[in-house]
């Protein structure tokens, strides 16, 4: 466990605690997409099948469990019950998540897992590999609604921001461990999707920065 590791599960803790906050506050879940909670659900739940076999640490495992039951959560809270299921606008969440990010994203895996043969092939490293991809679009819908929006509120950027911040902390990460672990296996694979979920990213940040720096509210071009 090194800082850059620590600092990104924090970031990524901080973005789940700060979206809750951003719902209970305004008392409304205008500008949030729902989508992009499901994608997440469907990949914490794929990524972390290792929960019922394999103890790693406590840090670990509480952490997994963190992250599924928080979203669950959220997802619970905006679909269910009110006033926050009223105030959710389905209208502008309308990437199609299952066509253009589920479907793709388990043939790939699909495909990938068969590469070597059936022998070779394992449900475990098929259910890993998609999660990988679905992470790398998950954000997508929820940079549609807020582009839709245009103007966006405190929370709700602070929330993708340290999203972001935690993928861009993992690079970090991954750079770190290479030149520091002697051992440290190398999996392009994981470098890719990181890659690519961080670029999804530049150009809010750009935005959000430049919001704070001149003190204005934040707003995305159209």
């Amino acid at each position: 466990m090194n800082l850059f590791r620590m600092a990104g599960d924090l970031s990524h803790v901080i973005s789940i605690l700060v979206l809750i906050l951003s719902i209970r506050v305004s008392q409304n879940a205008m500008g949030i997409s729902m989508k992009t909670q499901e994608l997440y659900l469907i990949v914490f739940l794929t990524r972390y099948l290792d929960l019922f076999t394999t103890f790693y640490s406590l840090y670990n495992s509480c952490m997994k469990v963190l992250y599924i039951s928080s979203t669950a959560y959220i997802l619970y809270m905006v679909r269910f019950t009110e006033p926050f299921k009223s105030t959710y606008e389905a209208s502008h969440d309308s990437f199609l998540h299952l066509q253009f990010a589920v479907a793709p994203c388990a043939v790939v895996a699909l495909v990938g897992g068969l590469w070597g043969g059936f022998e070779d092939f394992s449900i475990m490293e098929v259910f890993w590999s998609f999660s990988l991809y679905l992470e790398a679009l998950a954000i997508v819908p929820q940079l549609i609604v807020l582009q839709r929006y245009r103007e966006v509120e405190n929370l709700t950027g602070h929330y993708v921001f340290f999203l972001g911040a935690y993928r861009l902390l993992y690079i970090c990460n991954w750079v770190y461990r290479s030149y520091h672990e002697e051992n440290y296996h190398h999996n392009y694979v994981v470098y890719a999707c990181g890659i690519l979920q961080t670029v999804l990213y530049v150009d809010f940040f750009y935005y959000y920065i430049k919001s704070k720096y001149r003190g204005g509210k934040f707003a995305l071009p159209t």
